[in-house]
């Protein structure tokens, strides 16, 4: 009883981390094989040494501990403990090979095979954890982990239903409540549709909010992948689904359909997929596919179910085209400008195989365009030229070549049909011109 009683003495919190005016009672329940030892120091407090298996149950902070031995030193406020270590509270369960509770400050350092568990349903793994418990002047707790931990963010709706989780791996880790999460050093942070990885990944989970900064990238997972680089990208979610991805400074989207390039680029899902690409900035904006380019003040992408079905250039907009090069050779490209440009794509599943396929170019204000023809000479390789202008000026394609084209409204231009070459005699080799003819010398009169 005397061991037992020192003992609960020893492992009392102490009131300047709880704000009470008294001590905090914990007690410990032994086991047949416990043993406990103890000294008493200058101060009245004591030492406390357990083995062979510990049991502390601290009812005022819903606090449990079990270990296979502790030391526990009243002058500090601190307990160590050693050997398949459990920590249990209203905010946290943690196992690991080790643990020091400082009391006073209320801060778990655990060591070793460290396993965490919020009431979220959030995880950690990891060589290394730091834990704050809530206090006066502290309203959150923090968890802070190094070593490359892995974590499990478990994100809710508005109704407390999970989600798909979001796995964060990287250097270090620092959690505050259940949702707010800071990860540098080589970071990776993965969804079911996304993968994001940068040196620095800021993540508010109850927000649905996640910001990655140097060198962020961020990858689509599903059928149709995409890319997306910039020098800052912040992604949002809602209800649990990815909605809105946007690229900061020298932003650059790859898909298969095309490459977007400009100051900022927006992206917006639906169903997980990219629904429309926005793009805009002092640097102007620039959507490439295989055979098209189209240049702008912005660009606005409509691509439902991730199929480019239309782009809108808007201001000094310009549309550069790769002419036929299987019926004629051209030297230049095909181009076309307007104060606007809608590209109009033929894009469907069956198309998938060889990407979006441009059907229509349609420029509005003081629209003009120079393209190529087949001539109408069939043996011909040279191209027909042609160059209008006009208010408004509509080009068809089929099969990726001109095929009709009207203008509107003060319609000029010219049309040209490449000429026969006339021929050049062949130059022939110079004769040498025949030997000047001999005088006749006649012999002298005798």
């Amino acid at each position: 009883m005397k061991r037992l009683a020192g003992c609960v003495a020893l492992l009392a919190l102490h009131a300047a981390a709880v704000g009470a005016q008294e001590q905090q009672r914990c007690t410990l329940q032994e086991q047949p094989t416990t043993r406990i030892s103890q000294r008493r120091t200058p101060s009245g407090q004591f030492d406390v040494f357990v083995g062979g298996g510990v049991r502390i149950t601290c009812p005022r902070s819903d606090l449990r501990l079990r270990a296979d031995s502790l030391e526990s030193y009243g002058d500090y406020g601190r307990l160590f403990l050693f050997g398949n270590v459990e920590y249990e509270e209203p905010r946290l369960n943690l196992t690991a090979n080790y643990l020091t509770y400082y009391q006073i400050e209320e801060r778990i350092v655990a060591n070793g095979n460290v396993n965490a568990r919020l009431p979220n349903g959030s995880t950690m793994r990891g060589p290394y954890a730091e834990y704050y418990r809530a206090m006066n002047g502290r309203p959150a707790t923090r968890l802070f982990a190094n070593g490359r931990p892995a974590f499990t963010i478990v994100q809710r709706d508005s109704a407390g239903n999970a989600g798909e989780p979001l796995l964060v791996l990287a250097n270090n880790v620092t959690m505050i409540g259940d949702s707010l999460v800071y990860a540098g050093g080589s970071v990776q942070a993965t969804r079911p549709e996304v993968e994001a990885r940068g040196d620095s990944i800021t993540v508010d989970s109850e927000a649905g909010r996640m910001v990655i900064m140097r060198n962020p990238v961020i990858e689509g997972r599903r059928d149709r992948p995409f890319t997306l680089v910039g020098e800052r990208i912040e992604m949002e979610t809602e209800q649990r689904k990815l909605a809105r991805v946007v690229a900061f400074q020298r932003a650059r989207a790859v898909s298969e359909d095309m490459t977007l390039t400009s100051d900022t680029i927006d992206l917006r899902f639906a169903d997980d997929l990219m629904q429309r690409a926005i793009a805009w900035g002092v640097s102007r904006a620039r959507a490439a596919s295989a055979s098209q380019e189209l240049v702008a003040d912005s660009l606005d992408v409509r691509m439902p179910g991730q199929r480019m079905r239309e782009v809108f250039a808007v201001r000094r907009a310009v549309a550069y085209g790769t002419p036929d090069s299987a019926r004629f050779r051209a030297d230049t490209t095909d181009w076309m400008r307007g104060d606007t440009i809608v590209a109009r794509f033929d894009s469907t599943a069956a198309d998938s195989a060889r990407g979006a396929r441009l059907r229509e170019l349609h420029a509005r204000g003081s629209a003009r365009a120079y393209y190529h023809l087949a001539p109408a000479d069939t043996a011909e390789r040279r191209p027909a030229i042609n160059y209008v202008t006009g208010r408004e000026i509509r080009i068809g394609f089929r099969d990726q070549a001109v095929a009709t084209v009207t203008v509107l409204e003060r319609a000029a231009g010219v049309y040209l049909e490449p000429q026969p070459v006339a021929a050049i005699p062949t130059p022939q080799p110079a004769r040498p011109a025949p030997p000047a003819p001999q005088p006749v010398r006649r012999p002298p009169a005798s």
